[in-house]
């Protein structure tokens, strides 16, 4: 029964700073016993994608690189999964909104690139990010198999269920996202409630456990909403982290259990995948 451990933290536009905090708090998540340790998306920096601005593409990292290595020699130490969320210079004028896993033993086993780019008011990310082409993974962990998508790859349930066909327990999701401020008081209540219960159906209709991870704090026009939490496979919320408070989330994943319910549940089996070619289309006129 591996211990998730979800870090929801307040980032500031110091990078080093932000490193040193989160891997202090990957030591406290290792110490309160997590296995299987998680960040928020673009951990390193603030949410840089708020306006275009060219500067802010020297934020990003090679991966691999000094901070996955970094991050291979702190899981070895602690004996833990990390999976965290950066910014990927791939090549000059190629840069990605990435993430990796590094196994218990240090082992780096791959990242993932965040498939949807959105592109609103305050979350400019279509001028940062190519969209990905690492397809959807599933990694076999010392404490279970996981997949990671990242934040806007939420709303779509064809990322959660490609994922979970790869063998995915848990779907982690690395997240930055928050209320525009002239928008909070008529619109934020229904935007959290779409956020949260969205990822929710994930969980029922692929028979696995949902991990969100936010951040907190405002940055600039955007307070960021925090609420981090774990859904479990009947898309029940087992845990879920304060709205503006950096916070350690844990919840214990019952893995036998989530297998005795897919033997209950039988979506997988049931899924008619003759009737489904149409969803590789725009739109099916």
């Amino acid at each position: 029964m591996p211990r998730i451990a979800l870090l929801q933290l307040e980032a500031t536009a110091d990078r080093d700073e932000n490193i040193a905090r989160t891997e202090s708090a990957i030591r406290n998540a290792a110490a309160g016993s997590a296995q299987i340790i998680c960040t928020q998306e673009l951990f390193t920096s603030l949410y840089f994608c708020r306006d275009e601005d060219p500067a802010h593409f020297d934020l990003a990292d090679p991966i691999p690189g000094e901070l996955t290595a970094s991050h291979c020699a702190l899981a070895k130490e602690l004996g833990v999964v990390i999976v965290a969320s950066g910014f990927e210079r791939r090549a000059p004028g190629l840069y990605h909104n990435t993430a990796w896993v590094v196994d218990a033993d240090g082992t780096f086993l791959g990242i993932y690139r965040k498939s949807h780019i959105p592109q609103d008011p305050g979350f400019e990310e279509k001028f940062y990010f190519t969209p990905g082409d690492t397809g959807y993974q599933a990694w076999q962990t010392k404490f279970g198999k996981i997949g990671v998508l990242i934040c806007w790859d939420q709303w779509y349930p064809e990322a959660a269920r490609l994922t979970a066909l790869k063998g995915a327990e848990i779907l982690i999701y690395p997240t930055a996202i928050g209320w525009l401020l002239e928008e909070k008081p008529t619109l934020g209540d229904a935007q959290h409630c779409a956020w949260e219960s969205v990822q929710r159906g994930h969980a029922v209709a692929n028979g696995c456990y949902v991990a969100t991870i936010n951040r907190v704090g405002t940055e600039g026009n955007t307070e960021f909403w925090g609420q981090s939490f774990v859904a479990d496979y009947f898309g029940q919320i087992v845990a879920k982290a304060p709205v503006s408070d950096a916070h350690i989330l844990y919840h214990d994943c019952d893995l036998d259990a989530l297998d005795d319910h897919r033997r209950m549940w039988p979506f997988f089996r049931d899924r008619r995948t003759d009737q489904y070619a149409s969803l590789t289309k725009r739109w099916d006129d």
